[in-house]
């Protein structure tokens, strides 16, 4: 390892301690809002009625991000940015913002927060969870695909904290006249946002993560600019219309679902549909290269490229050489796709200061992992 490496090293270190200190902190501040506004029995059931979702999330995230799944660390990253510092620093400015407009006369000031201010406050505040990653782990950040699922986690998680806040409001409030009300409350809360919405936060936040992916593929200046300012503003506007439809009871939410949340779902699954296709004609385009090398077989090039034929191999070795085989392969599987995402990169002219070193640390993953697959 070099100087260089060592100290480079090092400040990855202090970045990562620094910024789970920060998660910490803002993490038990709002565990203690929370919990003074719900109560301990409300903050209990609002927390186990707010996981409930998260399996369908997270499973259709990581369904999406197939060809090159992100490092587990990054992936927890932007959940507990959202559930904690995203979640904080709404609070604070949306809590200031209501008082502010209150005093200029503006009634409680509660509806206008909600449309107005709201959406700008939170969606910048979820989409800088992505914006952290692409800037300081830019080698795993390589496109639209990686900004929806990361932009999907960071706005599950603020979503989480809301839901824990929401279901436990409903059910304090509920209960002050009996507990079967309290819980009738609750459940009407959790359907609505639980069953009928659990996207949307993901949803919107993704817009802002397709900007950020389209950025980290260009080398144009101005649409490294302009897409992530475009996907945050349609965020901002989906976000704003989303609220001001809730505002207008069961009747606003049910148009508003229709003429925003299925749009948006919409969108969001066509743009990241086409853009795993583009990651999959992206490893069949670079690999070729390696091919010729002597690094890869022929036929390794059509695998990797089909998430199909990447299943079936996988069942293949499984049968042959057993769970260690299977996990080889896989291995291989991710760092040869790594390894056409980077080659990608420099042959479509972007900045790529540490390529050598790179494509000799995948290149040695890839032949270590295909020993092990036979081994296994």
């Amino acid at each position: 390892m070099t100087p260089a490496d060592h100290w480079a090293r090092v400040r990855r270190m202090l970045l990562v301690g620094f910024l789970m200190l920060v998660m910490g902190v803002c993490g038990l501040l709002v565990l203690g809002a929370v919990t003074y506004d719900t109560g301990i029995v409300g903050f209990l059931i609002g927390l186990s009625l707010a996981l409930l979702p998260l399996p369908v999330v997270v499973g259709a995230l990581r369904w999406l991000d197939r060809y090159e799944p992100e490092p587990r660390g990054l992936l927890f990253f932007a959940f507990f940015w959202g559930a904690t510092v995203a979640a904080l620093a709404a609070a604070l400015l949306n809590t200031a913002s209501l008082l502010a407009i209150a005093r200029t006369g503006g009634g409680s000031g509660m509806d206008t927060t909600a449309v107005l201010v709201a959406p700008w406050v939170e969606e910048a505040a979820k989409g800088a969870a992505v914006l952290l990653v692409l800037l300081f782990r830019r080698r795993e950040f390589d496109g639209v695909v990686d900004g929806i699922v990361l932009a999907g986690l960071s706005g599950l998680g603020f979503a989480f904290t809301e839901n824990v806040l929401y279901f436990g409001r409903a059910f304090l409030a509920g209960q002050e006249q009996s507990l079967t009300t309290g819980f009738f409350a609750v459940g009407f809360t959790f359907v609505l946002r639980g069953v009928l919405s659990p996207f949307a936060h993901p949803l919107f936040t993704a817009m802002t993560g397709i900007g950020l992916g389209i950025a980290a593929r260009t080398n144009n200046p101005t649409t490294r600019v302009l897409a992530p300012l475009g996907g945050y503003l349609l965020a901002v506007v989906l976000h704003g219309f989303w609220n001001l439809s809730s505002l207008s009871g069961l009747s606003g939410f049910f148009t508003g679902y229709v003429l925003i949340m299925v749009p948006a779902f919409a969108l969001t699954v066509g743009v990241a549909t086409w853009s795993r296709r583009r990651e999959g004609a992206t490893v069949a385009a670079r690999l070729p290269t390696y091919v010729e090398a002597g690094w890869l077989d022929p036929q390794d090039v059509p695998m990797l490229a089909s998430l199909q034929r990447r299943r079936q191999a996988v069942d293949w070795v499984q049968g042959q050489y057993g769970g260690q085989g299977a996990r080889a392969l896989r291995e291989f599987q991710h760092a040869a796709t790594e390894l056409a995402f980077l080659r990608d990169r420099l042959e479509r002219g972007l900045d790529v200061p540490d390529f050598p070193a790179r494509e000799r640390e995948l290149l040695t993953q890839v032949a270590r992992a295909r020993a092990a697959t036979r081994a296994g």
